[in-house]
C-alpha cells in the first residue's frame, strides 16, 4: 500500500500567506486562518443553539471550518477582489477549487475517503453549517483588519468596513452577537485583557 500524501499536504497550509495584495504588518497564514475560522464557527453554533433555539452541530461546523480552505494548498489564496471581480472568474475559480478538492481527496486511502468527502463537497444537509463557516470566515478577516489597523496599517481600513458591512448583510444573529460580545476585546492590549 502506498503512503497517503493528505496530511503532508495539510501541513503545507502554514506556508500559504493570505492577503497577498495588501501590505501586512504580520503574516496571516492559511493554517492560522483555518484554526480561527474553526474556533469562531464553533462559538457561532453555540450562540445559535443557546440564544436562538437552533440545533447546530458545532463540532461538525468547527471541522468544516478547519478544512474549508484546504484546496488553497493547490490553488493558492486568490484575493477576494480578484475572486469576485466578475461571474466568469468566480465560476472558473470554483471549478479549479473542485479539481483541487478531488486531488486532495484522491490522496487519502480508499477506505477513509468517504469520511472526508463532506469536508470538500458541500452536502445539502450541511447547508446551514456552511453558512456558519462563511460567517466565521468573514469574522476572521475582520479580526485581521482590526489587528492591522491597531498596528498602524491603514491599508486594511476599507477592507475592515466592507467586511463588517458584509457580515451585517448576512442577517445572521449569531454573527451579530459575536461582533457585540467578542469583537470589542480585539481593540484591547494584552495588559488590558489581563
Amino acid at each position: 500500500m502506498m503512503s497517503s500524501h493528505f496530511y503532508a499536504f495539510l501541513s503545507r497550509m502554514k506556508y500559504i500567506n493570505r492577503w497577498a495584495l495588501m501590505r501586512n504588518t504580520s503574516a496571516d497564514t492559511l493554517s492560522q486562518h483555518s484554526h480561527e475560522v474553526s474556533a469562531v464557527a464553533y462559538v457561532l453554533c453555540v450562540i445559535g443553539n443557546r440564544r436562538y433555539g437552533k440545533a447546530y452541530n458545532g463540532e461538525r461546523a468547527s471541522l468544516l471550518g478547519l478544512f474549508h480552505d484546504m484546496p488553497e494548498i493547490i490553488t493558492g489564496d486568490l484575493p477576494t477582489p480578484v475572486k469576485y471581480f466578475n461571474p466568469e472568474i468566480k465560476d472558473a475559480y470554483k471549478k479549479v477549487e473542485a479539481v483541487a478538492s478531488e486531488k486532495l481527496l484522491g490522496t487519502l486511502p480508499d477506505d477513509l475517503r468517504e469520511d472526508f468527502d463532506f469536508l470538500f463537497n458541500e452536502k445539502e444537509s450541511d447547508e446551514e453549517l456552511w453558512k456558519i463557516v462563511k460567517a466565521a470566515d468573514k469574522i476572521s478577516a475582520l479580526i485581521k483588519c482590526i489587528e492591522e489597523r491597531k498596528a498602524g496599517n491603514m491599508e486594511f481600513a476599507k477592507a475592515e468596513q466592507s467586511t463588517l458591512d458584509s457580515i451585517k448583510n448576512m442577517n445572521m444573529p449569531e454573527a451579530d452577537d459575536f461582533i457585540k460580545d467578542f469583537l470589542p476585546a480585539y481593540e484591547l492590549t494584552l495588559d488590558q485583557l489581563t
